[in-house]
């Protein structure tokens, strides 16, 4: 019988606030951790996600500004087409590099790095079926579960027999797809649409709500759709498929309707983009007791804690916002119960800021003005197009803008969203005065560098 060694915190699976918690535990309070890794080292983020992602966009980026120069004479091209397969080698040595860092930062650290598939056996118990064979148990005081969330992909008749792309595959073709259809409208569909119609292929992204990004309001989704169809992006809205047929990466053909009449559209890529799923099986949650909640993630208190009171959920298996930048926040909430048994911190109304990678990116944190309504709550707005952020005219990026909602009862920031180039770097400004409760009169009487693109937040705070 293997015999259990037993450690002060381990985590099964090695995403953001799972390797975070064992990194700082080890290294700062010398105790003994380990993290449980089968397949992503460091996890989703710098392998298939995140950050593979935004360099895959950043090719998409080169190209079309290569194109868009040509045009003018600035610059000169052959016009002979994209390789992919370097845009892949170019996305493979970044992440190659990045598992290199995480494998440093675990020698460092003194975490161990557990190549296997964990699962529990009881409350204070991880099996461990190693990558290179055999087991190992594993007991701790503090199991952390952070195993992350993969690709949703429907039971609609004929889709998985498509054999369709998710954001995993997309990121290793090698070729462009002459027709590539997307199902799905959110962050990921609408990335990979631009970068892929940048790229040289036809795009038509298909989302069964009346408009794109329904969850933003309605002049930000308009003025982000317009944008992306004068590049050439077909949106197919308020659309069902009820049946694909076919194989993608051939002709894949999705049949159902559209506004209530009969649809019908053929690709030569399908790409799955319309949600997530916990990874929550085959982990042996019920062994351990934990509950789930309706939806599949692990069920979790304010503190990221499970019902099982030396078990915590993590990142997006618990349900936490599927953000990178959100798990590291849930790495801080979990490192603070464990220190001090007395939190200082917990998800209860904690700060949520997105950003949207397309050019130009699409930039959100606090309320919308669809939600403050809703609400009923009273504020008053700016909004001040992109052409006035004055160094958007150096970069030949005017097209959008970025509005704020102030209170009316307090002068305190309650919402901003800016769509512009590199939107997300004009977050942290705005986030601060909103953490600090300061009125937004804080920002409007900032002297700022000129010229940068948080020059303009002076003159749209001056504008409220």
């Amino acid at each position: 019988m293997t015999t259990p060694e037993h450690y002060d915190t381990i985590s099964i699976g090695s995403g953001e606030a799972g390797k975070y918690i064992c990194w700082n535990r080890s290294a700062t309070l010398a105790v003994k951790t380990a993290v449980i890794e089968h397949k992503w080292i460091g996890g989703s983020c710098p392998n298939t996600a995140c950050l593979p992602s935004k360099n895959f966009l950043y090719s998409a980026e080169v190209v079309h500004n290569t194109q868009k120069y040509a045009a003018t004479g600035l610059l000169k091209w052959s016009g002979s087409g994209v390789d992919m397969g370097a845009v892949r080698e170019r996305k493979r040595d970044m992440v190659n590099g990045l598992v290199e860092m995480h494998e440093s930062v675990f020698r460092g650290s003194g975490s161990e790095l557990i190549l296997g598939h964990g699962r529990f056996v009881d409350k204070k118990t991880v099996e461990v079926v190693l990558k290179d064979g055999g087991k190992r148990l594993l007991t701790a005081d503090n199991i952390i579960i952070s195993t992350g969330s993969r690709a949703k992909v429907a039971d609609t008749p004929g889709l998985n027999e498509s054999n369709p792309l998710t954001h995993i595959e997309a990121l290793e073709l090698d070729q462009v797809p002459s027709h590539l259809v997307i199902l799905g409208g959110g962050y990921v569909g609408l990335e990979f649409a631009q970068a892929f119609r940048r790229f040289g292929a036809a795009v038509s992204v298909i989302d069964r709500g009346g408009r794109i990004l329904k969850n933003e309001d309605e002049d930000v989704s308009e003025a982000l759709v317009e944008i992306l169809q004068k590049e050439g992006i077909e949106f197919l809205t308020s659309t069902t498929v009820s049946r694909v047929s076919g194989t993608s990466g051939q002709s894949v053909t999705l049949s159902g309707t559209r506004n209530g009449q009969p649809f019908e559209i053929t690709g030569s890529h399908l790409l799955v983009a319309s949600g997530r799923l916990p990874n929550t099986e085959d982990s042996g949650l019920e062994a351990a007791g934990i509950e789930l909640t309706a939806t599949g993630h692990i069920k979790v208190n304010e503190y990221l804690q499970t019902n099982t009171p030396s078990i915590f959920a993590v990142g997006d298996c618990a349900g936490s916002p599927h953000f990178t930048h959100v798990a590291f926040d849930d790495f801080r909430i979990v490192s603070n119960f464990l220190l001090n048994k007395q939190p200082l911190r917990s998800t209860l109304n904690r700060q949520v800021p997105s950003t949207l990678y397309t050019s130009p990116e699409l930039a959100h944190v606090g309320l919308t003005e669809d939600a403050a309504r809703k609400a009923g709550i009273d504020y008053r707005s700016a909004k001040l197009p992109m052409d006035s952020f004055l160094r958007s005219r150096t970069m030949d990026a005017t097209q959008g803008f970025a509005k704020v909602l102030v209170s009316s009862d307090d002068d305190s920031i309650l919402g901003f969203t800016a769509l512009g180039p590199h939107a997300g770097e004009l977050l942290p400004v705005v986030q601060l005065a909103m953490s600090a409760n300061l009125p937004y009169t804080s920002i409007a009487n900032l002297i700022i560098t000129h010229p940068t693109m948080n020059e303009g937040l002076v003159t749209l705070f001056r504008s409220v």
